[in-house]
């Protein structure tokens, strides 16, 4: 069976406060490691109030210290965000104490709104424009050291320096990172949960142009994609109005919290509401196990992922580790011992 994995937005409800919610991730995160789940990825978002964490690397750390098995890494980090070096140092640091577990994924957007972004980049060397190929470059560099000759970079080393980035992979929600990964020779990891574009595209563009690399031999496409699952559909249907309320929200610009599914069933939805919602569904699979494993079928089997990424956010934490172990039963993992 396919390997899954987990994304994780350290979801905020109307009922969960952000600290919370942090300590939540890393409850799941145990829960997850035990069922044996393979990849437990972080989000950097900023200024949103339905997300807590806005430091993928610092929850890294904290949840590799309480698991044993599976690998730990960000979803990503916005790499135009950071100084390259930094990311560097930061993720060498976390290979050097939980090595081999480790994973560095990026993205080239902000995670969040102009001037949040603006804030975050105002003391960096702003350049014009998207850049996020010459940030990716500059990472690269700091590893394998082929500054120019006479470069003043040639006289920093990113520490610790016996220890090797771990993997790294390109995120995206079109095709711009699906043909740059395949360019560079890079793990590949598509957001259907959000993406306007074609995943079945993105993932069969990126297979068939990888270019081997010291980064990888093969290619590894990862499709994160959303899932409420319960005992029934009717549970599940419950569960996923969350979801939906919070959806129609964000597609307001209002970044409120998670609402409970009690608060979204008395939500007096328009006509119109209920056609975006309706819409909408159409990146969220929402069942029992068995449901679930049919609406995915299509999209798994022209697509071809190695791995599963899933992202559940629903109200009540019990339920949403609950979702998670009845897809690991669904598709047979193994479990862990505790």
């Amino acid at each position: 069976m396919i390997p899954l994995s987990v994304l994780d937005l350290s979801v905020v409800t109307s009922g969960t406060k952000p600290a919370a919610a942090l300590r939540n991730s890393i409850d799941l995160a145990r829960h997850v490691d035990q069922l044996g789940y393979v990849r437990y990825w972080l989000a950097e978002h900023h200024n949103l109030a339905s997300v807590a964490s806005p430091a993928p690397d610092v929850m890294i750390g904290q949840i590799a210290a309480v698991t044993k098995h599976i690998r730990v890494g960000s979803g990503g980090v916005m790499l135009p965000n950071h100084a390259p070096l930094v990311v560097a140092e930061r993720f060498k640091m976390l290979e050097a104490l939980f090595p081999g577990r480790i994973d560095l994924g990026l993205g080239r957007a902000p995670g969040t709104d102009g001037a949040t972004a603006y804030a975050l980049r105002s003391r960096l060397d702003r350049r014009e424009g998207d850049d996020f190929l010459e940030r990716l470059h500059e990472l690269i560099l700091w590893e394998t050291r082929e500054f120019p000759s006479g470069h003043p970079y040639n006289n920093v080393v990113a520490m610790p320096d016996d220890t090797p980035l771990p993997p790294i992979w390109l995120l995206g929600s079109s095709d711009y990172s699906s043909e740059l990964a395949a360019q560079v020779g890079m793990g590949f990891a598509f957001a259907h949960h959000f993406a306007s574009h074609d995943a079945i595209d993105a993932m069969v563009h990126y297979r068939n142009r990888f270019q081997p690399s010291a980064w990888r031999a093969t290619p590894h496409a990862i499709l994160a994609v959303a899932v409420v699952t319960a005992d029934t559909d009717e549970e599940a249907e419950k569960l996923a109005s969350s979801f939906d309320l919070n959806r129609l929200r964000r597609d307001r610009g209002q970044y409120l919290p998670l609402p409970s599914a009690e608060e979204a069933l008395a939500y007096p939805y328009t006509d119109a509401e209920r056609a975006s919602i309706a819409r909408n569904r159409s990146r969220l699979f929402v069942g029992s196990p068995a449901t679930v494993q049919q609406k995915l079928k299509p999209l798994m089997d022209a697509s071809k992922p190695d791995e599963l990424m899933v992202i559940t956010a629903v109200y009540d934490h019990e339920a949403r580790k609950k979702s998670y172990s009845l897809l690991a039963d669904a598709f047979g993992l193994v479990k862990q011992a505790a």
